[in-house]
């Protein structure tokens, strides 16, 4: 079995009600229902499991009164990426509602105002979605997509207000949620490294005892271990923890550079740590293909590597390599080191 997480928060916010903590994630059959901790939402439709050709839809709605669903479409199958595509056509219930505006495999056409009304309101009524163009259908399963918009209605704090999508009424559009401030996080540029750091290795490697379960090449390392210089006295120690099909994962540890060294996990599950950045990265496939991935950053602010990031790319449907969508539940504004930010950056 191979290790893949989405990572995800599934849950709402602790403090009640639909204010969003670190985002929400939602999945019924065909759709998925992805809000970020700003409260935006993203709603990922996707054909019928097993049916081709491959398809998916984007659905996306900020925060706060006054903000419309936004769409766009993406077109497989998978091995079709330098393919050209035939002139398309948006069809509701065998109506043609207008072309598409795209013109490659793994190029996002984006939905008119009222293709986009058209769209919502086909997948509230069950209608027939389909994409057609050069004698091809590409067709949009609704399996789900209610649930998903529900949803949406729901953490946004729209239900029974007059710009709900699926449960509308007559509430005051004052209820809406306003949007979220994204968090801020800067990042701190790392210090040379001593001499005597990649000696520590060995003294640290055997301080960290992870559990069998997270780290099943600890016992027996497959790879040399890294180590890495940090703020005040710390360091990035990391080893590879597991090896599956078509995913590893890479253990990170922030330990002191002298006893007691007393290490703390930051994850089992990272890729890469990029030094210029002082950056985690975790990406991991959901399959063979590589058709869809989960991916989670980490920031060293200085005293901590801060969770930065969560997402995917989407269901494994085939629909584009590497998956056709950003569906992140954590996003922040990462400010990259002093000593590396541009002349732009460095005006803010």
């Amino acid at each position: 079995m191979h290790r893949f997480a989405f990572g995800l928060v599934l849950a709402l916010s602790a403090l009640g009600g639909p204010c969003l903590a670190q985002g929400l994630f939602f999945e019924q059959d065909d759709w998925q229902l992805v809000c970020d901790n700003t409260r935006t939402c993203r709603a990922a439709g996707y054909q019928a499991e097993g049916v081709e050709p491959a398809v998916s839809v984007l659905l996306t709605r900020e925060a706060g009164r006054g903000h419309a669903v936004t769409g766009q479409v993406m077109l497989g199958p998978l091995d079709a990426s330098s393919a050209k595509l035939p002139p398309l056509t948006l069809q509701i219930g065998g109506k043609a509602l207008g072309p598409l505006a795209v013109t490659g495999a793994e190029e996002a056409a984006v939905l008119s105002p009222p293709q986009v009304a058209a769209v919502l309101d086909a997948l509230v009524h069950t209608a027939d979605i389909a994409v057609a163009g050069g004698g091809q259908r590409w067709h949009l399963s609704g399996a789900g997509a209610a649930a998903a918009l529900l949803k949406m209605d729901e953490a946004q704090g729209r239900l029974g207000t007059p710009g709900a999508v699926v449960r509308k009424g007559t509430r005051r559009e004052d209820a809406v949620l306003p949007p979220l401030p994204k968090p801020a996080v800067q990042a701190v540029a790392l210090p040379p490294a001593h001499a005597r750091d990649a000696r520590l290795v060995a003294t640290i490697l055997p301080r960290l005892r992870p559990s069998p379960k997270i780290c099943p090449d600890y016992s027996e390392p497959a790879e040399p271990a890294k180590i890495w210089r940090l703020d005040g006295g710390k360091l990035l120690f990391s080893m590879r923890c597991w090896l599956a099909a078509y995913n590893a994962g890479y253990g990170y540890w922030v330990v002191n550079d002298k006893p007691p060294y007393q290490p703390v996990l930051v994850t089992t599950d990272g890729t890469d740590f990029e030094p210029e950045t002082s950056r985690i990265i975790a990406m991991q496939k959901g399959r063979g293909p590589a058709d869809c991935f989960s991916m989670e950053q980490w920031v060293w602010d200085g005293a901590r590597f801060v969770h930065t990031a969560s997402g995917t790319t989407g269901l494994c449907r085939g629909v584009t390599a590497g998956g056709p969508w950003d569906l992140p539940t954590l996003v922040t504004d990462v400010r990259p080191p002093a000593d590396r930010r541009t002349t732009e950056e460095k005006r803010k």
